[in-house]
This record gives structure tokens, sequence and C-alpha cells, in this order.
């Protein structure tokens, strides 16, 4: 995992006993899930909007809150986000086709 995500990683769970009214991932901690993927699909509509739009800069900075929201949710749920690259990793070298097809879920 690179250094910034080990890093992001920290300060999310740092913030799961930070004062909501001092930090905003707090206050999404504690407005819970529901707020959470409401605030992760705002950010998933933006970067789609932005990747339509296809201005680089939009872009980058849209899928950077993408990103963000994704880690905050994960750790919400206690998930290391080495479990998402461990599984990217296993789907590295698989068709799209192969890896939908190997799927027991």
């Amino acid at each position: 995992m690179t250094d910034v995500l080990k890093q992001l990683t920290a300060v999310l769970e740092a913030r799961k006993s930070a004062d909501p009214d001092s930090s905003y991932v707090a206050s999404l901690y504690q407005a819970g899930t529901d707020k959470i993927l409401k605030k992760l699909g705002e950010e998933a509509t933006e970067t789609v909007i932005a990747g339509k739009g296809g201005n680089r800069d939009e872009i980058i900075y849209e899928t950077a809150d993408l990103w963000f929201h994704s880690m905050v949710l994960l750790a919400h749920n206690d998930i290391d986000p080495q479990l998402i690259l461990d599984e990217l990793d296993r789907r590295f070298g698989l068709s799209g086709l192969e890896e939908k097809a190997n799927r027991t879920k």
C-alpha cells in the first residue's frame, strides 16, 4: 500500500474517536452508513460528470473525492484498504469476462 493510502487510513481510523463538530469525517461516521453512502453517490455522480466533460483536472479532482469517500466507507466498516488491493491483485491478469464468470457471489 502506498504511503499516502497508509497515512489516510491512519487518519480515518483516528477520526472515529474525534469530535464530530471538529472533523468532517467524524461527522460522517456519526451520521452513519446512509450519510456516507449518500456522499459516496454524490462523488460518483460528480466523477461521471467530470469524465463526460473530459476536463483532465476535474476528472482528477473528482476521482480523488470519490476515492476518499470510498475509503471513509471502508474505514466505517473496519475494512483495511489492503484487502481491496489484494482483490485487485487477484483479478490482475484475468479478462473481465473470465473474472465475472468465476464469481461465486
